[in-house]
């Protein structure tokens, strides 16, 4: 409220948003007026302004989030994974360091924010390099999803080592990563069941078969992403989706220095290499 003047909605919502959310981590709730508070009693009783406030809070959170997120993987490129610490983004952020607990109550809560970030994007690369192919283009899907995931990987370095690099030391990832660890996976146990049931496969009968062992392990992935598909050829899809990372953590991680010198090139013949073990058609 300013001078004289009667209440506007501006003042309103100043009243109900000073708070850590609305005015920086700093700011701390004032006592107000019980008189003036009652001056907006018709505002409350007006246009529902008790769900909007909480749909901005919650938008307002979402956007602090975000921020928080961004702030760390930042500091993942000059600290590590190892180095994460919630103290230091809330000083990056100027922030006390007690508000981002509000956010992420433990390092290690921003870590599995983090991991699931960078899960869920490489699931959406290999969704969208799949869907812009031809259905029935089964060795061209595989070769699509398998560069989406090397060109995400060569722009977010930092973030695909936190997911496919080494693990953090006393980091134990919760459940909740499960989901989005399967979206890319999923999307190459999908080219493999197509090409399966389209007849497409044609496995080059030159791998031993797999170890009795593995049967067990055979049957858990074609109850969840390669149905109806063999043992050998599971074995063989299987050796070929880790194939993808290892190539590509060798280039990430500087294996590659004065050896390959096109690497995308030779990325792609190599992983048309490995499609033709798992019977993907040239």
């Amino acid at each position: 409220m300013r001078g004289g003047a009667g209440p506007t909605q501006s003042d309103f919502t100043q009243t109900l948003w000073e708070g850590p959310e609305a005015g920086g981590p700093c700011h701390r709730p004032r006592m107000h007026n019980p008189e003036r508070c009652s001056l907006f009693v018709p505002l409350l009783c007006y246009a529902g302004p008790v769900n909007a406030s909480r749909t901005a809070r919650e938008r307002v959170r979402a956007e602090l989030t975000r921020e928080i997120t961004d702030v760390a993987r930042a500091q993942l490129a000059t600290e590590g994974a190892g180095g994460l610490s919630l103290r230091a983004v809330a000083r990056e952020m100027g922030m006390v360091s007690s508000a981002i607990y509000r956010y992420f109550p433990s390092r290690d809560d921003l870590l599995t924010a983090l991991i699931v970030d960078g899960y869920n994007a490489i699931g959406e690369v290999a969704e969208q390099a799949d869907a812009a192919c031809p259905a029935g283009e089964h060795a061209g899907r595989w070769l699509a999803v398998c560069r989406g995931i090397r060109d995400w990987a060569l722009a977010h370095p930092h973030e695909y080592a936190l997911v496919y690099g080494s693990p953090v030391p006393g980091y134990q990832a919760p459940e909740q990563t499960i989901g989005p660890a399967a979206r890319a996976a999923t999307v190459f146990g999908k080219i493999i069941g197509d090409a399966w049931r389209a007849g497409a496969l044609q496995p080059p009968g030159i791998c031993p078969p797999p170890p009795a062992s593995f049967a067990a392990d055979a049957a858990a992935l074609r109850e969840s992403i390669l149905a109806g598909v063999p043992e050998d050829v599971i074995a063989a899809a299987l050796g070929c989706w880790t194939a993808l990372f290892g190539m590509i953590s060798f280039e990430l991680f500087g294996q590659f220095e004065n050896v390959i010198t096109d690497r995308a090139a030779f990325f792609g013949h190599a992983m048309a290499c490995q499609g033709r073990l798992a019977g993907l058609p040239a």
